[in-house]
């Protein structure tokens, strides 16, 4: 019943305006996403750009072929250093991404902190660690190794944090 809290902090060998650019784009979050999960955004008329307010609506199959409709709305913004995203529509109780860029030397060092809680009470609690828990770590394990495909790895021999609370 409680919220669980994931984070990621990654380290990318780009300038902040070539990673900010990136990931505020909506439509590049299909490129970061595992393609078994079948990820299309459905929302017409998608920005080019994120902004306070808007919503974007997906389809997913997050587990065994199961279509699900996932509506969020991006609720802040702050340009390349912030933006948040919490899901209006979904699989889960509570969705809020928080997504996080800052400029370091050579580099943006990139945390996502995501605060979920899954639904149906104590069962929910049960299929954490059994179900979601495993699932949320294989996308950001996905996630994170596809950055690196994009821009490379970071040089000084500490490899990302991946982190679940």
């Amino acid at each position: 019943m409680g919220v669980h809290v994931l984070q990621t902090v990654q380290k990318i060998p780009a300038d902040i305006e070539e990673v900010w650019d990136f990931f505020s784009r909506p439509d590049n979050l299909a490129l970061i996403t595992p393609p078994e999960m079948n990820f299309a955004i459905t929302s017409p008329n998608l920005s080019n750009k994120i902004y306070a307010g808007e919503i974007i609506t997906y389809k997913i199959k997050p587990i065994a072929g199961i279509s699900l409709t996932w509506v969020t709305e991006i609720t802040q913004v702050k340009d390349k250093a912030y933006f948040a995203d919490e899901q209006r529509k979904g699989p889960y109780a509570l969705w809020r991404h928080e997504h996080f860029f800052n400029q370091i030397e050579g580099g943006v060092e990139m945390t996502d902190r995501v605060y979920y809680k899954i639904p149906m009470g104590l069962l929910g609690d049960i299929a954490n660690p059994l179900f979601v828990y495993p699932k949320l770590k294989s996308i950001f394990t996905y996630r994170f190794k596809k950055i690196e495909t994009l821009w490379g790895s970071w040089n000084d021999g500490k490899p990302g944090i991946i982190e679940f609370y």
